[in-house]
């Protein structure tokens, strides 16, 4: 604090020394405050430093533990709302714990809500609750090609390593958290089929969270990638059976109304926004060539990059349906799900965090720009509680989706990966704990990209030249 160059004050003859002397004295306070603050500064990121440095001995302590955790749910795949086995194997493994409260059959028979705490701060501050998310719901026919096996372990082990470092605390306040800090391990059902998330969003599981955390695994290291908003569509056309050889004017060709339909959708994309995605099979399309099939049945995926533009696509494509029951002369019956899945509302402060924490421990993230990605039901999760789901490498180039990566999901080769995903979460966390100016930064910035999309995107001049 240079302070001869700024304080310029005419004091009067009389009271010169006396005042000379009070300002000296002012000045010596005002530096000394700018050491205590710079200390303090100083001692909470020795804190922060301190507090990550035992995230990773936490986790590498019981990294065995978890590695069984995740096997033995990945050998037992099970579908959405179906994942008995592995949500008790879940309970099982965060009711050996004491510290942790747990909710075996929260709002969902196959959810699981642990809560750890409130720790730190003083009786009657406000508690900060950090979540972090697992998933155990497995694919029909490849099991855990899309590694959910591993979500569950990240989210696991980045609550246990967050809970281990602040239980290393000597005393609660020197962790420097403004905020009692509460630590909830939420277990989701449904995340491929379904969206127990969302069903968990409508029951109140989200409303005393504050930030929530999750890691998918994929192919690259990308602290965030747009997942698009999706819903899908049932559609059945029924028609009347005649004899195909025979009589073929008496019936009504179900299946002429599938294909009109698809034909139809399939042109349709050339007059598609360029991110705007349909596709969709016939999931039945008749019992035997000589018969003019009565019943058809369609299931399409609709999905754009903003929740918001889904009604418009939705309405493009159910009149592509409609008009080929028209055409035919069939009766159509289109059916949506319960849920909507929305895209992730994007937070640059965690994800930059958590890309900062991420190349302390060597994970090397891959720049992605406009990158069509798929949907998921934490996409509705971001529009209640601020969050972040990376997407992390596994040791395979292997697609999800695929028997390939279900076998890499249950290798123990992803373990050094997923653990080290986690790891990263959770000093992401300690971040936002501990430094109140982030969290304030988090929340705005969650509150100003809701705002944003909810309001709609504003109109451009779309005025081309034509040569």
């Amino acid at each position: 604090m240079a302070t001869s160059a700024y304080l310029k004050i005419s004091l009067p003859q009389k009271n010169k020394k006396h005042e000379q002397l009070l300002l000296r004295k002012t000045i010596t306070s005002l530096l000394d405050c700018k050491k205590k603050i710079m200390a303090l500064g100083s001692q909470s990121r020795e804190n922060r430093m301190q507090l990550k440095h035992n995230i990773g001995t936490c986790i590498d302590t019981i990294q065995d533990k978890l590695f069984i955790l995740s096997q033995d749910i990945w050998r037992c795949p099970e579908l959405a709302y179906g994942e008995k086995q592995s949500h008790d194997r879940l309970v099982r493994f965060l009711s050996d714990d004491n510290l942790w409260e747990v909710e075996s059959h929260y709002k969902l028979p196959t959810a699981v809500r642990a809560t750890w705490g409130p720790f730190g701060g003083k009786d009657g501050d406000r508690v900060l609750n950090v979540g972090f998310l697992c998933e155990y719901d497995a694919l029909p026919g490849i099991g855990h090609a899309c590694g959910h096996n591993l979500i569950a372990e990240v989210g696991v082990a980045a609550a246990l390593g967050l809970t281990g470092a602040l239980g290393l605390v000597r005393e609660p306040t020197d962790c420097l958290t403004p905020l009692r800090v509460k630590v909830t391990v939420l277990g989701t059902p449904a995340e491929e089929d379904g969206g127990g998330k969302v069903d968990l969003i409508l029951a109140g599981a989200f409303e005393d969270m504050d930030v929530v955390f999750m890691a998918h695994p994929a192919q690259q290291d990308v602290a965030f990638l747009p997942c698009v908003s999706i819903t899908d569509v049932t559609v059945k056309y029924h028609g009347k059976a005649s004899h195909a050889a025979a009589y073929p004017w008496e019936g009504v060709n179900a299946l002429d109304a599938a294909v009109l339909a698809y034909n139809s959708l399939s042109v349709l994309r050339q007059q598609l926004k360029p991110d705007w995605r349909l596709h969709g099979i016939i999931k039945h399309g008749g019992v035997k060539p000589n018969i003019i099939p009565a019943y058809t049945e369609l299931e399409y995926y609709l999905r754009t990059p903003l929740v918001t533009d889904l009604s418009d696509l939705k309405a493009k494509a159910e009149a592509c349906f409609r008009s080929a029951a028209m055409a035919t002369g069939c009766q159509v019956e289109i059916t949506y799900p319960n849920h909507t899945y929305s895209n992730i509302l994007p937070n640059t402060t965690l994800a930059q965090l958590y890309e900062e924490n991420g190349r302390s421990l060597g994970i090397e993230f891959v720049e992605v720009q406009n990158n069509f990605s798929g949907s998921t039901d934490f996409g509705n999760v971001s529009f209640v509680v601020p969050g972040i789901h990376p997407f992390f490498y596994i040791g395979t180039d292997a697609l999800n989706h695929t028997e390939e990566y279900t076998a890499a999901a249950g290798a123990e080769k992803a373990q050094f990966y997923t653990l080290r995903t986690a790891k990263a979460l959770a000093m992401t966390a300690v971040d936002v704990l501990c430094c109140p100016e982030l969290f304030h930064k988090m929340r705005v910035e969650f509150s100003e990209a809701k705002l944003k999309q909810e309001q709609g995107p504003k109109d451009k001049d779309t005025t081309v030249n034509l040569t």
